[in-house]
């Protein structure tokens, strides 16, 4: 596929409906747009990828702003994999954890190889002194 020019990082939200599109496109879970319309402006940080108006790429932090933070929706359209999108993301939400107050607790689930990625910025696995859980609903 051809590209028609760098992507451009940005500290926003994304629409809704792009948002949703592009989780899915990226292999994440699907969401109704009456969760993403009311979680997306809760969001403590943003990191967009956009070519031009379509976005490619995108990450958020979440959490109650003070103690605890967990890293979510980390996502790069699949034509635009192995690029350093996902790297750049991270890197940009790493550098807002940085600013939060410390103490804090930073969380995130790595799903697959994503791991080797969050390693290379600090994270490590919490097992076997805890264990990650989750409720779908």
């Amino acid at each position: 596929m051809n590209h028609s020019s760098k992507p451009e990082i940005r500290h926003e939200l994304p629409q809704a409906e792009q948002y949703l599109a592009l989780r899915v496109e990226a292999g994440l879970s699907p969401m109704s747009i009456a969760g993403a319309e009311a979680g997306l402006p809760r969001s403590c940080f943003a990191v967009t990828v956009y070519d031009g108006e379509q976005l490619v790429g995108m990450g958020r932090v979440i959490g109650d702003g003070g103690c605890f933070f967990q890293v979510t929706d980390i996502a790069v359209k699949p034509s635009y994999q192995g690029r350093g999108l996902g790297k750049a993301i991270v890197r940009e939400i790493r550098g807002f954890l940085d600013t939060v107050p410390q103490p804090s607790y930073v969380s995130l689930i790595a799903d697959g190889e994503a791991a080797g990625l969050y390693a290379q910025f600090g994270f490590v696995p919490v097992m076997p002194e805890s264990q990650g859980m989750f409720l779908r609903r």
